[in-house]
């Protein structure tokens, strides 16, 4: 029955459907009224193919961030430019997004394990456990990447190459991997004051009045047989703006001063 059509993974897409619906109302306030999503590059996103675009992305929220990206494609995919006005654009939304996320992460509750059902590809991290870097990492699980591939077959897959909200952090070469290995479509996502607007986990409103940033850029150009796996990953920290160079453009008082900020607001809540 038509009803109960799943996806790969098994999700029945009437409940993911109703669940993005759902999820897209409740929190569409958070980037348009409560603080102010500014949006550039809402064509890129038209003109991709349906399925192995790999979108890659700074990351500041366990979840504001990937919400944030579920309300602007569907934005984008129903013609507004740059703008995610009016929520209607959910009605029908893209069902084949998914989203990378650690499996500890989204095991830690009730309603992250509801969110996973809208779209999540949970791995175990291998170099962070309970969120502390660990001495002994441990091996790559293979179906983890073959649920990515899976994924990528079949849709848009977003993840975040550094696997940490900090900033500046080196970007995991298992991205580079599966760029190289499954050459798909590579769109670059810089974001910027999520973390300002939410707490760490993305789920509770910190400050209200933020102007939140989300810039897609053209996809990058990859040579998929010749370039190295640093050569990727190189390629991936500076689209995303977290290559040690750009520190290098900030004063160090600068950055003492956004810490000290930040230190600050966790507790303005």
């Amino acid at each position: 029955m038509v009803l109960f059509k799943r996806n790969p993974f098994g999700h029945i897409l009437f409940i993911k459907k109703w669940l993005i619906r759902i999820f897209g109302a409740i929190t569409h306030r958070r980037y348009r009224g409560f603080n102010e999503l500014q949006i550039e590059g809402s064509e890129i996103i038209r003109n991709l193919p349906d399925t192995n675009v790999l979108f890659i992305s700074n990351h500041q929220t366990y979840f504001a961030d990937v919400v944030a990206m579920f309300h602007v494609f569907n934005a984008s995919l129903s013609g507004r430019d740059d703008t995610i006005k009016n929520v209607c654009y959910l009605w029908q939304p893209k069902m084949n997004i998914y989203y990378v996320a650690a499996k500890e992460t989204m095991q830690a509750g009730l309603l992250p394990r509801i969110m996973a059902y809208a779209g999540a590809i949970s791995v175990e991290r291998t170099w962070r456990a309970k969120g502390v870097d660990v001495q002994e990492k441990k091996d790559i699980n293979p179906d983890d990447t073959q649920n990515i591939k899976i994924a990528l077959k079949d849709g848009w897959v977003i993840t975040f190459p550094q696997g940490t909200t900090k900033s500046f952090k080196p970007v995991r070469k298992g991205t580079a991997h599966i760029i190289k290995q499954h050459r798909p479509i590579v769109v670059p996502i810089v974001i910027d004051g999520f973390r300002r607007s939410f707490d760490k986990k993305g789920l509770r409103m910190k400050k209200k009045g933020i102007l939140q940033s989300f810039i897609i850029k053209e996809p990058l150009d990859i040579d998929y047989d010749n370039d190295t796996i640093d050569e990727i990953v190189e390629k991936v920290e500076y689209a995303i703006e977290q290559h040690p160079s750009f520190l290098k453009v900030i004063p160090a008082e600068e950055l003492k001063a956004q810490e000290e900020l930040n230190r600050l607001r966790q507790w303005e809540y």
